[in-house]
């Protein structure tokens, strides 16, 4: 739901029943434009949020746990200065419009004032504003004189509101008539020429009433006091929250704040997973681009030495026909009687080498070739295994379903040294389990990342079945057998799990193999999550989540 002078209106309600007569007794920020303040009310404490930025600016109560700024910005010590235990007494929406203002009442040792704090919920436009008899002590984004701006929100200006737009008031039945009256799409007409009214809004109007809908039906919508607070769903997840809503795929809640935290927090949880995949996926992207062009480099120097051979050749040959060369020739064609046709071959001299000087020129160069090539092979298997390591991480971040997921893999980038982790304050969060499925009395657990799949692996029975899939990095799954022989069913379940959180989920007929854990070993010093294993078989699966099998 856009964040409409409609909208704002159900939320200042709510907050003056939930927050009138509270007191402020904390204040952080989590990011450069949002705030957090933790009022303590009649009913304990409440987390009210300000999120002040383009892409989902509002007020809403929330209990999401989000991590702070190490050092607090000014505006934020500003408000710590001077609303510390303030008490809040008034909250208004000032002339319908997109803004909520907290009227507080600060006491200190010596002195005792009312304070202004206004909350602009205006898409790119939002902002937050202190001010005291008028005039603003500062703001969370200001602008200057020099600017070019409307509004000043400077530290000493006069604070004043946005400038009326040219639209009709929601309460002026003649106004709304002339609007109505208008050829084109009512929707368009409603959210272009009706104050406060987001083209969302108006199209909840319009599904309500119809095309005939009147201005006393515009009016009586937006004044009334009844809701019927929703979240709008989409493919099983939040896609919007509303006042009011005609769709079937909602579910209602008590007030507008209810609904409005539940999908903003599932909004928060998705946008800071995101980001976290994003940051260590670079991580890893940048770490194997790296080991590529090393590798590049690796192959371009054996394929130098692939020519060691002929080199001793040369040496050899020239050795042999000692006698037959002379300083200060510049080549000298000899039979190669390694030939089965005994051709004649042209070797390059250096005319100011002696032939015996020559042939160990030769011999050196061969010599040089072979350490090369016996330094170079040990470095390619170290940067392939580095590389394939490197590449089951990635496997993990994408199999990845939410941020607990990604912790271990963090942690993981940190101590190789390829991640380093923002310095904010934040609770550490407690590693997930293992996913654990039950199906036909047998359990099913699948590993989230090297570090679980290496613990998932070390944990199962000796008889207990393993499986991986094969050609693709994948989680490690396992089924507890307790001594009982596994179904086919349930093989094929467990494979289909491990296919899915594999790099092959996007295609079908993946060979998983499996075999009994006795089988698995892990060699020493080996990568996180590295096995080898034998006497296994394999079987071809389209990859299943098998989502309805997850313990709760």
């Amino acid at each position: 739901m856009p964040q409409d002078a409609f909208t704002i209106k159900y939320v200042c309600n709510e907050l003056q029943k939930e927050l009138l007569g509270g007191k402020i007794s904390k204040i952080v920020q989590p990011s450069r434009e949002e705030l957090t303040f933790i009022i303590y009310t009649a009913k304990g404490n409440v987390k009210l949020d300000a999120c002040l930025s383009a892409r989902a600016a509002r007020l809403s109560l929330n209990e999401t746990e989000k991590p702070v700024l190490q050092t607090p910005p000014n505006f934020c010590m500003l408000l710590r200065k001077h609303l510390q235990n303030a008490e809040i007494i008034n909250i208004e929406q000032p002339d319908f419009e997109r803004i909520i203002y907290f009227d507080l009442k600060c006491v200190s040792d010596f002195s005792s004032s009312v304070m202004r704090l206004y909350f602009e919920i205006m898409g790119k436009y939002s902002n937050a504003v202190l001010s005291e008899n008028g005039v603003i002590l500062g703001a969370l984004k200001t602008n200057s004189f020099g600017e070019n701006v409307k509004r000043l929100t400077l530290g000493g200006a006069k604070y004043s509101l946005p400038d009326p737009q040219d639209k009709t008031a929601p309460d002026d039945i003649k106004g709304l008539k002339e609007v109505l009256s208008l050829e084109g799409d009512k929707i368009k007409l409603i959210c272009d020429r009706v104050k406060g009214i987001a083209y969302a809004t108006a199209a909840e109007m319009v599904s309500v009433y119809g095309e005939n809908i009147t201005a006393e039906n515009i009016r009586d919508y937006i004044y009334s006091l009844s809701a019927e607070p929703c979240v709008v769903y989409s493919d099983g997840e939040p896609s919007d929250f509303k006042v009011r809503s005609v769709s079937a795929a909602q579910k209602k809640f008590e007030s507008v704040l209810e609904a409005q935290s539940v999908y903003y927090s599932y909004l928060y949880e998705k946008r800071s997973f995101e980001a976290e995949r994003s940051k260590l996926e670079n991580a890893v992207n940048a770490a194997v681009k790296k080991i590529e062009k090393r590798l590049a480099g690796i192959n371009s120097k054996l394929l130098e030495c692939e020519g060691a051979e002929s080199i001793k050749l040369k040496g050899e040959l020239i050795t042999a026909n000692i006698y037959a060369i002379e300083r200060g020739m510049k080549s000298v064609s000899v039979v190669n009687y390694y030939d089965p046709e005994q051709r004649e071959i042209k070797i390059e001299l250096d005319e100011t080498l002696t032939p015996s000087q020559n042939a160990q020129k030769f011999y050196k160069k061969y010599a040089k070739l072979k350490r090369t090539f016996l330094s170079v092979s040990a470095q390619k298997d170290e940067a392939e295994q580095r590389l394939n390591y490197l590449k089951s991480i990635s496997a993990s971040i994408a199999a990845a379903e939410n941020k607990a997921d990604l912790f271990e893999t963090e942690e993981e980038l940190i101590s190789l040294g390829l991640y380093k982790a923002v310095e904010i304050k934040k609770k550490k969060p407690i590693a997930p389990p293992f996913r654990e499925y039950f199906y036909q009395g047998f359990k099913i657990v699948a590993g989230r990342n090297n570090l679980q799949n290496e613990r998932l692996t070390k944990g199962l029975a000796p008889d207990d079945l393993w499986l991986h899939t094969q050609k693709y990095h994948s989680s490690h799954v396992g089924i507890i057998c307790e001594g009982r022989n596994v179904p086919d069913s349930v093989l094929a379940v467990a494979a289909e799990i491990c296919a899915y959180y594999s790099d092959g989920r996007s295609g079908s007929k993946i060979p998983v193999d499996y075999t009994k854990k006795k089988f698995v070993k892990k060699p020493p010093k080996s990568n996180a999550g590295f096995v080898i294993y034998t006497d296994y078989s394999t079987v071809l699966v389209d990859p299943n989540a098998h989502t309805e099998l997850l313990k709760d």
